[in-house]
This record gives C-alpha cells, structure tokens and sequence, in this order.
C-alpha cells in the first residue's frame, strides 16, 4: 500500500477495531478483498464482527447503480463502482469511504450521484478519503 494512503488508512482501520466506527462491509466488498493483497485481507479480518455491519446487493441497489450510469455520473464500464455507490446510498450509509478518485470520490460525479439520490427520495451520501475520516478532531 502506498505510503500516503496507508497513513490515513490503518487509524480508519483501527478505528473500525475498536469499535469507534462501524464498517459496513457489502458483499462486493468481501469479493473485491478475496483478490486483496493478502496485507489488506488482514486488516479487514482484524476487525471484530460486532464492529461490522454487512449489507448485500439486492434489486434496488442494481437499479440504482443503472441509474447513475443513465445520468452520466459514471459509465457502464465502472457498474461495480455505481453498485458500491448505490449499496450505500439504499442502506442509508453514513459516508461511504474510498480512495477511488476517478470513479468514486470526484466532486463532480458526487453532485450527480446524489441528484440521483435526492430526485428518488434518498438522502445525498456523504463521500470521503479515510483521510477525511480520521482526521475529524
């Protein structure tokens, strides 16, 4: 991992162990840290289960990814990222975290996401850098 995001990253995961934070952990997450550097499989399995809430894709979740993609805040060829996005947003997550800035973490695409959202009755998400987590005090 590199330097600068392994800095923000391990006190967000600390965070996640103690119990201070709680990781909403999806199903496509899970997928997506099967193929993980065997280093970031261990600081997820390091937090406790209580700590965690896990959430699964469902429906509602698929729709709204494709209703992302019909805006244009992202394109069809990134539909795992427009999941994430939309599995938080329907599961009412309080910020979705991620070092993703091209597809995830863009101002520009967070406006459209959550116009999307707004316009469907949803709340606009909060969308931040662990860095922007940790570093709240």
């Amino acid at each position: 991992m590199d330097a600068e995001f392994e800095a923000a990253s391990r006190p967000l995961m600390e965070a996640f162990k103690q119990g201070t934070l709680t990781m909403v952990l999806s199903d496509l997450t899970e997928s997506e840290l099967r193929s993980a550097p065997p280093a970031v499989q261990a600081l997820a399995d390091a937090v406790p289960r209580a700590h965690m809430e896990r959430i699964a894709l469902t429906d509602g979740a698929i729709q709204m990814a494709e209703k992302y993609i019909a805006a244009g805040a992202i394109g069809a060829a990134h539909r795992i990222d427009a999941r994430h996005i939309a599995l938080a947003t329907v599961n009412d997550v309080d910020v979705l975290v991620s070092w993703n800035f091209r597809h995830i973490v863009n101002v520009w695409r967070i406006r459209t996401y959550n116009a999307v959202n707004v316009a469907l009755g949803y709340r606009a998400l909060e969308i931040r850098t662990p860095r922007e987590v940790v570093n709240h005090g």
